[in-house]
C-alpha cells in the first residue's frame, strides 16, 4: 500500500470517525502522550486515571513489551517477518522501527480497522530500502481474510512474528478470540513466534472499576481475562522463559529496583515448533 493510497482511503472514510464517542485507540494515544485524540477521549481517560492511576503504567508497560519483544524477535529468534494485529495509533518505536534497527531487511504488516489509523498509516508505511511495511484496513475478527491480505508483503512459507498488544481484550468472547489466534497461527510456517501483552483481571477494585465505567461509557468494552484464560490463547505452542508474566518482568533490560507496579499486563512469547 502506498502512502496516496493511504491516504486517499483515509480521507474517504475519516467521516466515520464519531468524535461523540471515547475510543480506545485514542484514549491508549493519549495515556502515551500523544496528540491523535479527541476531547471525548481525554475526558474518558482522565475519568479512568482518576479511579485508578495505574492505568498509566499499564500503557507504558504494554509499550516496553512491545520494543522488547520484537527486538528479541528479530535478534534471538531470527524473525524476519512481522504481523502486527490491532496496531493503534502511530507512536515511538512502532514494530517496523524496533524490528528493522536490527534487521533492516524486515518487513512488517499492520493491521488495524479503525479510520484514525487508516489515516495516520503513512506514518506506519516508512521502511528501510531492503524491508518492506504494508497497511491491511481489516477487522480482527476475519483472520482468514487478514492471512490472505498479509500473502501480499509476508512469505507465509517462512516464520512470522505474531503480535497482539492490547488488543485481545475487545474481542469479550473466549472461544472466538481463541479461534482468532489460533487460526492466524495455523495459517503460519513453523518456525514462527506468538507474542501477547494483555489486560490481567487482578484482584484490585480500583481497576476493576475503572474498566467498568470505562466499558459503560459507550467505548467498546475491553474483557480482562485472568492468567488461566490467558495463558489458553498459547495452546499447543511453547512458551519461551521466562513464561506468561507481568510485563516488566518479561526479559527486563535492566535488573529491577524497587517496587514494581502492583497491577501489570501480563507478557508472554511462544513458538511455533510443528
Amino acid at each position: 500500500m502506498t502512502d496516496d493510497y493511504a491516504w486517499q482511503k483515509a480521507e474517504n472514510e475519516l467521516t466515520e470517525i464519531d468524535t461523540s464517542v471515547p475510543h480506545s485507540a485514542r484514549i491508549w494515544n493519549y495515556w502515551l502522550g500523544g496528540k491523535d485524540n479527541f476531547p471525548v477521549d481525554r475526558v474518558a481517560g482522565d475519568l479512568y486515571v482518576q479511579t485508578f492511576p495505574g492505568i498509566l503504567d499499564i500503557a507504558r508497560l504494554t509499550r516496553g513489551f512491545l520494543k522488547r519483544s520484537v527486538r528479541f524477535l528479530a535478534e534471538e529468534a531470527g524473525i524476519r517477518q512481522f504481523l502486527d494485529v490491532g496496531t493503534g495509533l502511530p507512536t515511538v518505536d512502532n514494530t517496523h522501527e524496533v524490528a528493522q534497527r536490527v534487521a533492516p531487511d524486515a518487513r512488517i504488516v499492520y493491521v488495524d480497522n479503525d479510520p484514525l489509523v487508516l489515516a495516520h498509516a503513512h506514518a506506519l508505511l516508512t521502511s528501510t530500502p531492503e524491508g518492506a511495511t504494508d497497511y491491511i484496513d481489516a477487522d480482527m475478527r476475519r483472520p482468514d481474510a487478514i492471512l490472505t491480505a498479509a500473502a501480499r508483503t509476508l512469505d507465509l512459507d517462512r516464520p512470522v512474528g505474531l503480535t497482539f498488544m492490547g488488543v485481545l481484550g475487545h474481542i469479550t468472547d473466549d472461544d472466538e478470540a481463541r479461534s482468532i489466534v489460533a487460526t492466524l497461527m495455523e495459517g503460519l510456517a513453523p518456525g514462527s513466534h506468538l507474542a501477547i501483552c494483555d489486560g490481567y483481571d487482578v484482584l484490585s477494585p480500583e481497576f476493576l472499576k475503572a474498566q467498568q465505567n470505562y466499558d459503560d461509557g459507550g467505548a467498546v468494552p475491553y474483557k480482562l481475562r485472568d492468567r488461566e484464560q490467558l495463558e489458553s490463547f498459547f495452546t499447543g505452542l511453547e512458551l519461551l522463559p521466562p513464561g506468561l508474566v507481568p510485563a516488566s518482568q518479561w526479559r527486563p533490560e535492566t535488573e529491577l529496583i524497587g517496587p514494581q507496579p502492583q497491577v501489570q499486563p501480563l507478557g508472554g512469547i511462544a513458538a511455533k515448533n510443528g
